[in-house]
């Protein structure tokens, strides 16, 4: 252990990170533009603009705040395609806002699908709150479950539900900010073509500002922006399969022996994950999250050869580390580490805390649950008293819990940001300025691979499902490998076809495959990877081999909490 006591924390502070990781796979069908699910517009407006409200609101807040590259891209999109439709009249690519924009032009035969999307939301948090939308709730699960009485229904009805359904989905910031949204919520029916516009206009504006916020957030030093490989890979296992065995010695692994030329692929996904980041935010971040706290030693080197200072990963992974290290962690474990002799350092999500967020305190008042998130906090820096600078990393989606949480989390976010910026035994800080004030490491000599769940890399292979869909990617990049080598595609062919690739190596497909998620989740995303298989041969200029235009995976259960960073989660 080295320590530099020159820039010090002020004795008896326990140091604390809030780490919010903002990911939504690419929902896009990248051959037109349009878009499978409206999950990233739907997060844009109900929790990215809420998040970064909180942190606007309280001077004395820090916090890290991760970014997968793929996910401003597709934020970008929809700020195109809003101002496109808005200045211009030009379609919309989502299904869901050209819905809105104009609900006669739901075909019949997607009527009762385009109904079924409108209930596609937390029943207790964001339906039961509003009696209309309850009413037009009513009213939708009496069509499910009797289609032919569509033949009776007034189109007004689906124009209502839309706009109740966005208004539910809207931030509690906005709710209480906007005069537009108030509007339409205290009118509460018979909403109009200009009241679905103006609807609209405010969606846009959330969208088109809410990268600018958080930049500006950046620039004043309020919070660290970091970032996932671009398209959200598992790269340990791009780079190699087998390293999924250190965790699993017995895991069953896919029929190829491993993914070709993965080494090269995760390179390009740090690489252009970089450049797409600098172009959305101005500057190289200093941090990264990769995949799912997905690291191995493998992982780590590349990631220090890229020029980043700092990585964050699971506590199992850590835990699974020490024992291999034969280093005693029963002591305090809420310190910095690093591998041998590389230069970045790397933090560790203590599962506890973060664990408590995502699944307990929504049941719990505000302060209650800030508290005792308190108390732990208090109870960690005693087992950490003979550590000159510990440092408690807690890290969750920032987007997921909140529907579970009264107002989106509103008032547990008000008090968990007041009440820590504001301890006397607390310094709520960012990765980097706690390494610009500790050169303070715990040396590793072996990091065992593995995820942030459940320390291992169950989550994505090991599985039937999981591992046939790794042998499906494996075919397609021995295809795009040969087909590049041959010479015959253009440059713009090439980048197409390599974006395309990417699109399909992202961890999300891997996730949902198997019957531990729900039926209609597995069947969307098996079709969406099947969909991206298909572009990419297509690109390639190559047959789609049959296999792709059949189903392979189906779920069998309704996870009562498919969110939040855990297994079955919901984007």
């Amino acid at each position: 252990m080295s320590v530099d006591r020159r820039h010090k924390t002020p004795l008896g502070k326990l140091n604390v990170v809030l780490f919010w990781h903002m990911h939504q796979p690419e929902y896009r069908d990248l051959s037109n533009g349009e878009f499978f699910q409206p999950w990233t517009y739907l997060h844009v407006i109900k929790d990215y603009v809420d998040m970064a409200a909180h942190l606007e609101s309280n001077p004395q807040a820090r916090a890290v705040v991760n970014f997968v590259p793929v996910l401003l891209e597709q934020i970008d999109a929809y700020r195109q395609q809003l101002e496109q439709y808005l200045q211009l009249a030009e379609p919309l690519r989502d299904p869901l806002l050209a819905a809105l924009a104009d609900p006669q032009s739901v075909p019949g035969d997607q009527q009762l699908e385009m109904i079924k999307a409108c209930l596609r939301a937390n029943e207790e948090r964001m339906i039961q709150r509003y009696p209309a939308y309850v009413a037009l709730a009513d009213i939708a699960n009496n069509l499910i479950e009797d289609p032919a009485l569509l033949a009776y229904y007034d189109p007004m009805f689906l124009s209502d539900l839309l706009v109740w359904y966005h208004l539910a989905w809207m931030g509690e910031t906005v709710r209480r900010d906007n005069p537009v949204i108030s509007a339409l919520i205290e009118k509460q029916r018979l909403f109009s073509a200009d009241d679905r516009r103006d609807l609209l206009e405010v969606i846009h504006h959330l969208v088109a500002t809410v990268l600018d916020r958080y930049r500006d957030l950046a620039q004043q030093k309020r919070i660290e922006l970091s970032m996932t490989p671009y398209a959200h890979p598992i790269t340990p296992l791009l780079i190699d399969f087998d390293s999924a065995k250190e965790a699993m010695p017995e895991v069953e692994l896919p029929e190829a022996s491993g993914y070709p030329g993965g080494e090269a692929r995760s390179e390009w996904h740090l690489k252009h994950g970089i450049k797409t980041f600098e172009r959305y935010f101005g500057i190289r971040p200093s941090g990264c999250w990769p995949a799912e706290g997905s690291v191995s030693e493998a992982t780590v080197k590349q990631l220090d050869a890229a020029g980043f200072e700092w990585f964050a990963s699971g506590e199992t992974v850590l835990r699974n580390s020490l024992s291999r290290s034969h280093i005693n962690h029963q002591g305090c474990l809420h310190c910095g580490y690093r591998l041998d002799n590389q230069h970045i350092a790397g933090f560790f999500r203590d599962d506890v805390i973060s664990d408590h967020i995502g699944f307990q305190y929504s049941g719990w008042h505000a302060d209650d649950a800030v508290a005792n998130l308190v108390v732990t906090l208090q109870h960690i820096a005693e087992a950490c008293a003979d550590h000159p600078a510990p440092i408690v990393s807690i890290v969750l989606d920032g987007e997921n819990a909140w529907e579970y949480y009264p107002e989106n989390g509103y008032y547990f976010l008000t008090a968990l940001y007041q009440q820590l910026s504001e301890h006397p035994d607390l310094n709520l800080t960012t990765y980097s300025d706690y390494l610009n004030q500790h050169h303070l490491t715990v040396e590793l000599s072996n990091l065992v691979a593995g995820s942030w769940v459940y320390g291992t890399f169950s989550t994505w292979i090991g599985m039937k499902d999981k591992n046939r869909a790794w042998d499906m990617l494996v075919d397609a990049k021995l295809v795009y490998d040969r087909v590049l080598a041959e010479g015959h595609l253009s440059a713009e062919e090439i980048d197409q076809a390599t974006i395309q690739l990417a699109t399909c190596e992202s961890s999300d497909w891997f996730w949902w495959f198997g019957d531990y998620n729900s039926a209609d989740s597995v069947k969307a995303f098996d079709q969406q990877y099947r969909l991206h298989l298909r572009n990419l041969y297509r690109l390639l200029r190559q047959a789609v081999p049959d296999y792709l235009f059949h189903g392979f995976s189906s779920g069998s259960i309704h996870p009562s909490r498919s969110g939040v960073m855990l297994p079955g989660k919901q984007d």
